[in-house]
């Protein structure tokens, strides 16, 4: 699980520092090498422009080097590009899931579903809340059938365990009250459990959810 204040301020301390990093690199990086060449070569073709000789051919530039090839991020962060890329896929599929649901569906095959990516702590909030009879008898008078889409917007916190994803979940729902498109942003936790990832928590992206040790109950409803 996501530790304490003390490991998310080392986690941001190094984020902080890899961004700086970058920052710096990218201010040193000449913008082309036409604008090195520029920088160089009208001094010394004035020069033999006036002395009625013919310009000396140029020799040739250096091949590129170590130091300045493409600058990797991935080195400064605390899982490899191949780990986060899944941990991305995951957390896109769960969301995905959790607004794909019809009002004529056993709620109980719904929630097993979604237990199916989560965590054994957070499952239990989250089917209490998705299974709920205000919700299902909701779901039904109205007779919704949604069908969910996900991307992942942003990343808010990370560890070589646990990641924090902000992920736009769009339902595209059918009713008897019309036809509609509703959008919402989660925080969604995913914690490492052996070798795969599960679902942590999901909160609504503007609760301020940092990636908590407990899971909490969603605030979001099916």
């Amino acid at each position: 699980m996501i530790e304490g204040g003390n490991r998310r301020g080392a986690v941001f301390a190094v984020l902080v520092v890899v961004l700086a990093v970058v920052g710096i690199y990218l201010t040193m990086w000449p913008e082309s090498e036409d604008e090195v060449g520029d920088q160089t070569e009208p001094a010394s073709v004035t020069r033999t422009v006036a002395s009625g000789q013919e310009p000396a051919v140029e020799p040739a530039r250096p091949a590129a080097t170590a130091s300045n090839a493409p600058f990797d991020v991935y080195a400064y962060l605390p899982m490899t590009k191949q780990e986060l890329a899944a941990a991305a896929d995951y957390a896109q599929r769960f969301t995905a899931e959790y607004g794909t649901f019809s009002y004529d569906e056993d709620p109980a095959v719904y929630g097993d579903r979604l237990r199916g990516y989560t965590t054994a702590e957070f499952s239990g909030a989250l089917l209490r809340t998705v299974t709920s009879p205000g919700t299902v008898e909701a779901n039904r008078a109205d007779e919704i059938v949604s069908v969910g889409a996900a991307r992942v917007k942003g990343i808010r916190q990370i560890d070589s365990a646990s990641v924090v994803f902000v992920v736009v979940g769009t339902q595209n729902v059918t009713a008897k009250s019309g036809v509609n498109e509703r959008t919402a942003e989660y925080a969604v936790t995913l914690i490492q459990v052996g070798a795969e990832w599960r679902v942590h928590d999901l909160q609504p992206a503007d609760s301020g959810q940092e990636g908590d040790d407990q899971p909490s109950e969603t605030g979001a409803t099916g």
